[in-house]
């Protein structure tokens, strides 16, 4: 379970990172764009965790392109970090444009600076055109990947692939009040949220999600110990239609 932080902003930023390394996240997703790099580092650090023991995830803004170090460069200062675990290009831009950043990402990985680099909100068509293009594979494409979005052929394309699918926005871009939600939350006697991150586990796919309360924060963490039947996990497969890759978080 990674921690997302977008809109998380100062002190509450510190607050929430360190809180959420405490209470066991051992991932944590900022973006340039978020502008709170410097209070996930200062929340990290006051954590008390070593480092190396935390996966640091920043994403680049599509409308720095041709400062691809600077920026890096700028978010492992404001990190207080000296490599970055995750690289990502927060949104496509048009395939020379996307392919004129992700080579920049792999000298950058090349250098040691990042250890992984990956991409966010891109297509399947726009993560096959990066791979043929340029050779080389994200390790991570981190997509809005709720039953809003769900297109059963699309996790396993990616890991055909090598490249992890991680869902974002799980709570913010799904409805919360859908009957088929709730009926298996009131069955399996856990929160509609849960039952989102148990899904989207059952599916092979990482989940960031955002929290600042200390209550949430562990509650979101007991998504690994249950299960969900075949039977419920295909009846949450049919919420939404088989579209996704709108741009968010």
């Amino acid at each position: 379970m990674s921690l997302g932080t977008w809109q998380m902003r100062g002190r509450a930023a510190s607050r929430g990172v360190q809180m959420a390394v405490e209470a066991g996240y051992r991932c944590i997703d900022t973006a340039t764009g978020y502008d709170n790099e410097a209070a996930v580092g200062a929340g990290i650090r006051a954590s008390g965790i070593d480092r190396d023991d935390v996966l640091v995830i920043t994403k680049f803004p599509e409308e720095a392109a041709g400062h691809e170090r600077e920026t890096l460069l700028r978010s492992l200062d404001l990190l207080g970090v000296e490599y970055l675990d995750l690289w990502l290009i927060h949104a496509p831009l048009d395939a020379d444009g996307s392919l004129a950043i992700w080579e920049r990402f792999a000298e950058a990985r090349e250098d040691g600076l990042v250890r992984a680099i990956g991409v966010s909100n891109f297509l399947p068509d726009q993560v096959d055109d990066l791979v043929a293009r340029s050779g080389v594979v994200p390790a991570v494409n981190q997509i809005a990947f709720g039953p809003r979005f769900f297109t059963p052929a699309l996790a396993p394309h990616h890991a055909g692939l090598g490249i992890v699918t991680q869902g974002h926005s799980p709570f913010s871009e799904n409805d919360l009040e859908h009957p088929v939600l709730r009926a298996t939350a009131e069955r399996h006697g856990r929160s509609v949220q849960q039952i989102l991150l148990r899904w989207h586990l059952e599916h092979g796919v990482p989940v960031v999600v955002k929290s600042v309360s200390p209550a949430h924060l562990t509650a979101n963490l007991t998504a690994t110990d249950f299960s969900l039947a075949p039977d419920a996990i295909a009846a949450i497969d049919r919420i939404g239609s088989a579209t996704w890759g709108r741009t968010a978080p």
